[in-house]
Formats: structure tokens, sequence, C-alpha cells
């Protein structure tokens, strides 16, 4: 039964994917921005991760987790569809044959095993130059070095590959017989030149790719071939997908000077929103495209609440009772030092080559105690990013938050405490799906209601202070001070 919700909608309306790093989902939003929630429909994966770094998905459990979410979305109403648009995790890439049949795993953004190929490179290209053009650095989530490695070690199969493309690029074209690249999600290979949005031909060169072997770079809708299996969508225009990171922006309403989004989920990044033309970006943070007119600056950290998935799994931590058990923690007592890198990390000092520790453990030390220093330590790694966007704009932003952090009340006032800053929780929690939406929503030339800003968390100071001090130690110990 369609609900009251979605009696109210307005046309046109935009199916929309949200491809992320450990789940899919679909919803439809209508044309002032409004996500139908009942309409959402969401499928869980996971990563196959090994000791060598490595971090895949499987594209065919991609693909399935997408045709299930596609059906039940589709079934909730009857409504008319004038556009497809997606978001998807940044980074990452497959290889194809020339049917779009994979050869490769989804080496997903936190996938290491090319550190010592990024390592090369580093010292072959000259990391500051290579960021001077690309907005990226030399490191193991970008395509430089994953494309060197698997060169490096298969030859043969690098060698099959006939296009190398995006998880959201590969799903479209299995859907609708085609598919091309957005400067968006171009950006976030390492591959984009920043300033004249074509792809860099001495990078190109260099991985020993072609130009062929990528996807026409445009931001124009693509009609479908063919789309047997949902025919309600043939009729649409399939908007290239955006980098979930300039979708969350878009859709948490952080679009313009004096605003600047959070997003804390598997993985977590600081960004603000620039018009006009690239110019000097601090090393250490990156700058993505939106599109052609608009840019992000900030950082991502590898770690975060993928570290809080790890402690319900291997320390047998009950869901159920964390957030009561957290709220209750209102200050550091646990007397532990985290150096949070179960992934390799990334923004500020992009430090792949350490490792994760745990200072300061003894027979009293509980699960607990674990899960709320980890906690910690990974809002440290995104106060560093933010102290360096406040200098950028020289002044602290707004800070708009999105992702799961907004399911915990008191997740939300430690980050407020760490940043010491007032952090302002997004009104519409799945950030980056509406983002995508409005992307297209934009090209359709609907009128979007804006988010307003809520009620703002702010930060307790003598809470804060113990924070600040604790920030100075985990510094110490990381020798980033």
């Amino acid at each position: 039964m369609v609900e009251k919700n979605a009696m109210r909608a307005k046309r046109p309306f935009v199916f929309t994917f949200d491809i992320g790093t450990s789940s899919l989902r679909t919803t439809l939003v209508d044309g002032t921005g409004r996500r139908l929630e009942e309409t959402t429909a969401r499928e869980k994966y996971s990563l196959r991760n090994t000791a060598g770094g490595g971090a895949e998905l499987s594209p065919e459990v991609l693909k399935r987790a997408a045709f299930k979410c596609i059906a039940h979305t589709l079934s909730i109403t009857d409504f008319s569809i004038s556009a497809v648009a997606a978001s998807c995790f940044w980074h990452s890439l497959i290889g194809v044959d020339d049917r779009n049949r994979p050869l490769t795993p989804i080496y997903t953004w936190a996938d290491s095993r090319c550190r010592a190929d990024a390592a090369k490179l580093r010292e072959e290209l000259g990391e500051r130059n290579v960021h001077a053009r690309t907005g990226c650095m030399v490191r193991t989530s970008f395509w430089p070095a994953k494309l060197t490695w698997l060169r490096r070690v298969d030859r043969a199969l690098f060698s099959r590959v006939k296009r190398w493309i995006s998880p959201a690029e590969w799903l479209y074209r299995e859907l609708t017989g085609s598919a091309h690249c957005g400067l968006s999600m171009a950006s976030g290979t390492g591959l984009l030149n920043a300033h004249t949005l074509q792809w860099d031909e001495a990078l190109l060169d260099r991985c020993h790719i072609a130009p062929g072997q990528l996807n026409e770079l445009t931001e124009a809708p693509l009609e479908p071939k063919r789309i047997a299996r949902f025919p309600r969508l043939a009729q649409a225009r399939w908007y290239p997908a955006l980098g979930d990171g300039a979708a969350s922006n878009l859709g948490s309403g952080a679009t313009r000077p004096g605003l600047a989004a959070i997003n804390v989920g598997t993985s977590a990044a600081l960004r603000v929103m620039k018009g006009g033309p690239v110019k000097k970006f601090p090393f250490g943070l990156f700058c993505y495209r939106v599109d052609a007119e608009r840019h992000l600056i900030g950082g991502a950290v590898s770690n975060a609440g993928n570290l809080r998935a790890w402690c319900l799994r291997e320390l047998r931590l009950e869901d159920s009772e964390i957030e009561r058990q957290m709220a209750a923690r209102a200050k550091p007592g646990h007397g532990l030092t985290v150096l949070p890198f179960w992934s390799a990390e990334r923004a500020p000092t992009w430090d792949e080559e350490r490792r994760s520790m745990i200072d300061g453990i003894t027979f009293s030390t509980t699960a607990l105690d674990i899960l709320q220093a980890l906690t910690e330590a990974s809002y440290y790694r995104i106060a560093l990013i933010a102290d360096l966007v406040i200098r950028q704009e020289r002044g602290a932003p707004k800070f708009i938050v999105s992702g799961g952090i907004q399911r915990s009340p008191s997740s939300l006032q430690r980050l407020a405490n760490i940043l010491n800053q007032p952090i302002y929780p997004n009104e519409e929690p799945e950030a980056s799906i509406r983002g995508a939406a409005l992307y297209a929503l934009e090209r359709e030339g609907a009128s979007i209601t804006p988010l307003r800003l809520t009620k703002p968390v702010r930060p307790q100071r003598a809470i804060a202070a113990i924070y600040q001090r604790e920030r100075a130690r985990h510094a110490e110990m990381e020798g980033t001070q």
C-alpha cells in the first residue's frame, strides 16, 4: 500500500542508487528533493579482507544486491520515473572485457596491497607534482598505484582487460547496455587533471593504459540501449554517478561558504564545496569534482564505522546495549592510547606504513574500553582534518554531520567535544542518496526545497578540554605533534 508520504510526492521522480562500501540502497526522490522513505531498500554485503591488505568486493554480489533493491523500490509505487541517479564509493575500480564481464574483483579504496607500488610512484613522479595536477595523493587508495600493482603481479590478466571502470559504470552497463564516466567519479581515480578536466595523459602512459580503456568523460545523461529486466527505467535519463562525498555535500546542504559536511559511516570524511576554477589546494587534502563548476576540498579517514563493526564482531559486544553504555562514558577514562590504523590511513598524514596499536591494556581493560578508545581515536583523525580546513577557510565553518553516526546521540556529543565545535546533525540522514538525486533534479529543472540547519550539538567545555589534552597525547605518540 502506498503511504501518505508518497501520495503527497511531486514530480519529477528520480530513482536513486547509493552504492556504498558495505551496502547498496535504492530509493525514489521527488521533485522537491524529498526522499520517499517507504520506497527505500537496502542490502548489506561484506568486503573480502586479506592479511596482505586486500579489500575486495564481488561484482556479482553487488549486482544481486542492486537487482533486489531495484525490484523492491519499484514495487512500492507506480510513479513514472524521469531520471536515474547514483552515488558511488570513490576510488574503487574493476577491470572488464569487451562484453562488460568482470575479469577482476572490485578493488576498493581500502585495498592497500599496492603500498610498495605507491611508494615507487611517489619517488619517480614526485607526489607534490601529481597532487598539484590531480588533487589526489599518490597513495594506495587511487588508481595509479592499483594499476601499477596489478600489472606487476599479473601482467597476463592486466593485458586482457579492455576497460577500467568504477562499480557504478559497471552496474549501469549491466542494466542499460551503456555507461560513461562523470567528472565526479573520474576525479577520485587520481587520473583526472583537476585543471583541464581531462584524463592526465602522462599518468595514463605511466600506468600503461590507453584513453580508450576508460569511459568517455561527460556529464550528459545517457539514453538506455536496453533495460529488459526493469522496463519502468527504460524511458528515464540516466545521469552519471557522483562520488559519494560530492553527493553527501549536496544532500546535506553544505554547498556554500561557511558550511562543511562531515560524514561518518564505514569511513569518514570532512569536505567544503567551492565554485569556480580550481586554484591552489593544501598538500595532504584532496580536491575532487562535483561537476565542471564545483569542487570539494577536504580529507578522508579510512577507519571509522568499520572499527565499530570490528568491535561488535570480534569483541562480542551487544549492539542493543552500546548506546546506553557509551552515553555513560562521556570522558576518556579508559587509560588507552590507540593508533586506529586497521586499514591504511589517509588524510592528513597518509602514513600507509604505520600500523595500528593499542597502548595501555591491563587486566582491567574491557571490550567497551577498547570500543570507546577506537571511536575517540577515529574522531581525533577527523579533528586533524578540521584543523586544516579551519586554517584554509580562515575560520570555523558550520559542520553538518551525516551518516551512521546520526543514530547515536552519544557519538554526536563525543564528536562535538573532540572537535570543540558545534555540529549540526543533518535533517536528511541519507545525505549521499539525496545528493545524487539533487544532482539529477538540478538538470531536470526542478525546484529544490533547501534543508534547514538543525539544532546544534554543542561541545561540553570541560569535557572538550580533556579531549584536547588527549588529542595532544595521541599526536605525540603518532609523531604528528
